[in-house]
């Protein structure tokens, strides 16, 4: 099942901050919604602490992809 955020509206770090959250919380698949043009490059660097890395999925839609393994 598909966890999907949405961080619409919110400026960074808060995109940021609400994936971590999720990332702690689920193993299972992220998607998230985020329009702050800085949101890609915060939510790099948030998946790229925890083994994992994003996708563009369509504009401001972005995927967590977890590592193998996880």
């Amino acid at each position: 099942m598909t966890q999907r955020i949405d961080a619409r509206g919110m400026r960074c770090p808060w995109p940021a901050i609400r994936l971590a959250k999720a990332l702690r919380e689920s193993a299972g698949q992220i998607e998230i919604h985020a329009d702050d043009p800085a949101a890609k490059r915060e939510l790099t660097l948030v998946a790229e602490e925890a083994d994992a890395r994003i996708e563009t999925a369509g504009e401001g839609v972005y995927r967590v992809v977890r590592r193998a393994g996880d």
